[in-house]
C-alpha cells in the first residue's frame, strides 16, 4: 500500500524539495497547498493518509488553525514542520496534540521515522 501524503507549505521550493524527498522514500505526494484554505478544500476531494503541515502559511489560517479544523472533521494524521521552534509556537502546537513535530531542516530518516510512528509501519 502506497502512503498518500499532502504537503501544506507556502514556499514552493521547500514544497518541491519535500515532495522529492518523500517520493524517494517511497511515499506518494498526491497534492500540495500553500494556504490553510486550500488545504481544507483538498482534503475534501482527495484520499489522504497523512499531512505534512508547515506552521506559517499564506492566507488567513496558519498551520495550527488548519490542523485543528482538519483533525476535527477528517481525523487525518498531521506532522508539523517548521523553521520556527520558539517556545510560543511549541506551546500552541502541543494544544493540538500533534502526532509529530519536525524542526526544519530535518534529515530524511527523521521524516521517515515520524511517518512510521504515526502510521505504525
Amino acid at each position: 500500500m502506497v502512503i498518500k501524503i499532502m504537503i501544506v507549505e507556502d514556499e514552493s521550493i521547500v514544497a518541491l524539495d519535500l515532495e522529492q524527498r518523500l517520493n524517494s522514500l517511497g511515499y506518494e505526494v498526491i497534492c500540495k497547498a500553500t494556504s490553510g484554505e486550500d488545504a481544507l478544500k483538498l482534503v475534501k476531494t482527495n484520499k489522504i493518509d497523512l499531512i505534512l503541515m508547515d506552521i506559517i502559511l499564506k492566507g488567513k489560517l496558519n498551520g495550527i488553525e488548519t490542523a485543528i479544523l482538519i483533525k476535527k472533521e477528517f481525523n487525518i494524521p498531521i506532522i508539523y514542520n517548521s523553521a520556527n521552534p520558539d517556545f510560543k509556537t511549541r506551546e500552541e502546537i502541543k494544544k493540538t496534540k500533534p502526532y509529530e513535530y519536525l524542526i526544519k531542516p530535518f534529515e530524511d530518516h527523521h521524516l521517515q521515522k515520524a511517518i512510521n510512528n504515526i502510521l505504525k509501519i
